[in-house]
């Protein structure tokens, strides 16, 4: 007898509020943009559709549409789906220092001539 298996749905195991914490918090870790929507589409279906339409302000078919694979919604659109989607989002101090920036040839040539940017720009302009 042939196995038969069935799709997986994130959304029938995000039945708790730290399920659904945990759940975005590794998929914002990727840095993936789709799968941060994807992962958005999926609460948002756990709580249902309709009632997140509702208390976020939008249509229920923009909210579809701004939370699918490839769409581009806004900060403030994102904004109102996690509020009220009863989570938040925040900022922290990551641990690592950040990667030096890569050297432009404005900077190579300001070390050079000694000079700063400012400095040069106000030499242009004044030119």
């Amino acid at each position: 007898m042939p196995t038969k298996f069935s799709a997986f749905d994130a959304a029938e195991y995000l039945d708790s509020d730290e399920a659904i914490a945990a759940y975005v918090n590794e998929v914002i870790a990727t840095g993936d943009d789709d799968l941060f929507l994807s992962a958005l589409s999926d609460v948002a279906r756990a709580r249902g559709m309709s009632q997140v339409a509702k208390n976020s302000g939008l249509g229920r078919e923009s909210l579809y549409k701004a939370l699918k694979p490839g769409a581009k919604p806004g900060f403030f659109t994102i904004a109102k789906v996690v509020t009220a989607l009863g989570v938040n989002l925040r900022l922290v101090v990551e641990s690592t220092k950040p990667k030096p920036r890569k050297a432009t040839r404005k900077s190579v040539a300001k070390k050079k001539s000694g000079k700063s940017a400012a400095t040069s720009s106000r030499k242009r302009a004044a030119a």
